[in-house]
């Protein structure tokens, strides 16, 4: 399966929108593919603030998060992984989603891996219970 972080972004993004209240992201910055503006890590954090009238072209896509933003007065690309997404929030309360490591990882593993998995050993199955 795919990783559902793209898809619970998209969802919150929206939500929040929809809500009239201002989507920000935290973003791990230490992620190496990640291009945000150093000036404003901290604690190998950034807040970004994703409200439309914020920036420009924005593309929540499954492996990444891109849009044009003004820091300090000059205009830049952002780029931002998937996996790199701590949180969606709303500025103005607070809610939204948090995400962990082990919720891009544990979409990315594969069963053959497991060594747990016994090819023999039957599957688990559902019945009917009256």
């Amino acid at each position: 399966m795919t990783s559902s972080r793209p898809y619970l972004v998209r969802a919150m993004y929206q939500w929040i929108v929809d809500n009239g209240t201002t989507p920000y992201l935290l973003v791990d910055a230490e992620n190496n593919a990640s291009q945000v503006p150093t000036d404003h890590i901290q604690d190998g954090k950034i807040v970004l603030n994703i409200a439309p009238m914020a920036i420009s072209g924005l593309t929540l896509g499954d492996d990444a998060i891109t849009f044009s933003a003004r820091f300090s007065g000059k205009s830049q690309t952002i780029t931002v992984p998937i996996e790199a997404v701590l949180a969606i929030y709303a500025r103005e309360n607070g809610q939204g989603m948090m995400f962990t490591e082990e919720d891009g990882a544990l979409a990315n593993e594969s069963d053959d891996d497991d060594p747990d998995t016994d090819p023999d050993k039957p599957k688990p199955t559902l019945r009917v219970v009256k």
